[in-house]
């Protein structure tokens, strides 16, 4: 049954993207507020390939086989899944990301691994009643944490609503960004910049896209306040090779003019995996 008390914003979902912006108020109690530490630029590595939700056929991933659909299909809307199994690979070891059945070795074992992973985050999505396999409309990053914590893999989850917190929380690991995802997005150049062209603000808007922010590239300070036009951080994305092999970047100055639609949500592992 959806949960009134949330609030969503909900996107088309197209094969290559499938975020929904959920916002609970309940997370504003876990809001990691910005501390006046300071900012430095820091990056973490995911131990795992770049994932493709898109070609799963041409991966060898038969859906059909695999999760009991009458055919395959090729691509699927599982942005949150690839985007938790990218950061989970972070906070694990490899021993420890074997032992949950996350194979840091191989592509396609570990977009299997996101794949279930974003058919937990649809059950655990409150706000709607379709759950992937049967119906492939999408997740949120909210939904993708809950997943992450109800399997014992993540101690807890924070949120971050502005651009120093973000930036501070990036000191300690990586974070889940979900974001409305324009055209222009798409079209990022080897250098992954997503906001390249100037007028992107005004590219179609294709839809809504979870991605694992791996690094807080480099810090642009005046007298201790962040310069947002000369900050970038640095995502993992799971469209294979797209951008700088597989990576996007982005301007902090980007995430400030989308920020009412974007979500920061730090998974968080502080105990030992059993």
């Amino acid at each position: 049954m959806p949960n009134t008390d949330l609030t969503v914003r909900t996107y088309d979902a197209p094969s290559h993207l499938g975020r929904h912006q959920v916002l609970d108020p309940r997370s504003l109690a876990y809001r990691r507020r910005y501390d006046g530490q300071p900012l430095r630029a820091t990056e973490w590595e995911p131990r795992i390939p770049v994932l493709d939700q898109q070609h799963l056929v041409a991966q060898g991933i038969r859906t059909s086989e695999s999760y009991g659909l009458d055919d395959d299909v090729d691509a699927l809307a599982s942005c949150t899944g690839n985007a938790g199994a990218a950061l989970l690979s972070i906070l694990l070891t490899k021993e420890e990301a074997a032992a949950a059945g996350l194979d840091t070795d191989d592509a396609v074992a570990a977009e299997h691994f996101a794949i279930g992973l974003y058919a937990d985050a649809t059950a655990c999505d409150r706000w709607s009643d379709s759950v992937w396999p049967t119906q492939d409309t999408g997740s949120s990053g909210l939904g993708v944490a809950k997943a992450l914590h109800a399997r014992g893999l993540i101690d807890q989850y924070g949120h971050a609503t502005t651009a120093e917190e973000l930036c501070m929380l990036l000191q300690t690991g990586p974070v889940l960004m979900g974001m409305p995802w324009r055209s222009a997005f798409s079209q990022a150049g080897t250098d992954g910049f997503v906001d390249s062209d100037p007028n992107w603000a005004s590219s179609p808007l294709e839809g809504g896209h979870e991605v694992c922010v791996t690094a807080l590239e480099s810090v642009a300070l005046d007298n201790g306040a962040l310069l947002p036009d000369y900050t970038v951080i640095r995502f993992r994305n799971s469209w294979g090779g797209w951008g700088d092999h597989g990576d996007g970047r982005m301007r902090l100055s980007t995430y400030q003019t989308l920020r009412d639609q974007i979500t920061i949500c730090q998974p968080r592992r502080d105990g030992v995996i059993l």
